[in-house]
């Protein structure tokens, strides 16, 4: 479309430098010409003037679209004509050069009507792609949602599972006990919390926590005793992961070094 301005910008620059286009170059003079009348024929003045000072306009008051200029020169031309007789001077200037401009503008039409489907194309194309982001937004909003649900009723499941269970016996106890003292220092952290949740009179941030396991709940203990095996897989599979990288970068400096000795 800005090239499209361009070729038009260059079409008004033609027909406002032609000798015969100077009675169009600024408003009218109605008082001084003593045109009473000129207002009551004349709906909407127009001079070329006030479209080249809305052409460059940077306030965004300027055209939209070269239709506009294209209709606002044409009406330049046709106030004249519409105003003055046919055989006065200014009307048939006015004639003389909208037959210039039309000419001219009939060759820049074609242009005109492809920039106009490429931006039409544009703003279809921008508009879908806005529907379909909104469409994501809203399927990621009613899946996290439904997440959360699903994750919810687990919990809620979790615990009417754990309510349900038997007492742990002596051997699971230890076995609990054990598994705890495996904890890493944020796992033992969240453990704790999870006993300050169910209760709330278990000093769970004191500087030295007692933890006696046989003043716990059934509730309590199962909790921990879910936690904390789901919380040492998680610190094994970390520990052999770290193990597996430090197992490569160790041999490929060993690889590295025995390249050098052979050098």
């Amino acid at each position: 479309m800005k090239e499209v301005m361009h070729q038009f910008s260059i079409i008004f620059h033609q027909i406002t430098h032609q000798r015969w286009a100077w009675p169009f170059m600024e408003p009218v003079d109605v008082e001084g010409l003593g045109l009473h009348d000129y207002y009551q024929i004349i709906e909407k003045p127009m001079d070329f003037g006030t479209i080249k000072r809305k052409m460059n306009a940077k306030d965004g008051s300027g055209y939209k679209n070269v239709r506009e200029i294209y209709s606002d020169v044409r009406l330049v031309f046709e106030n004249a004509m519409k105003y003055n007789g046919e055989k006065n001077d200014v009307h048939i200037m006015a004639k003389t050069l909208l037959e210039k401009f039309e000419k001219k503008w009939l060759q820049l039409l074609p242009k005109v009507a492809q920039a106009e489907r490429e931006k039409e194309e544009a703003r279809v194309l921008l508009e879908a792609k806005r529907a379909q982001e909104a469409t994501y937004a809203k399927m990621t909003k009613d899946i996290r949602h439904a997440l959360c649900d699903v994750d919810e009723q687990l919990k809620n499941l979790k615990e009417m599972v754990i309510k349900k269970c038997r007492k742990l016996s002596t051997h699971e106890k230890l076995a609990l006990k054990k598994n705890l003292s495996r904890l890493n220092g944020g796992n033992l952290l969240k453990a704790m919390s999870i006993i300050h949740e169910i209760d709330p009179t278990f000093q769970h941030d004191a500087p030295q926590v007692d933890l006696d396991l046989d003043r716990q709940s059934d509730f309590i203990l199962w909790k921990l005793n879910l936690f904390t095996k789901e919380a040492l897989e998680d610190q094994d599979k970390a520990a052999a992961e770290e193990m597996a990288v430090n197992h490569n970068v160790n041999t490929e400096d060993q690889k590295n070094t025995n390249k050098r000795r052979k050098l």
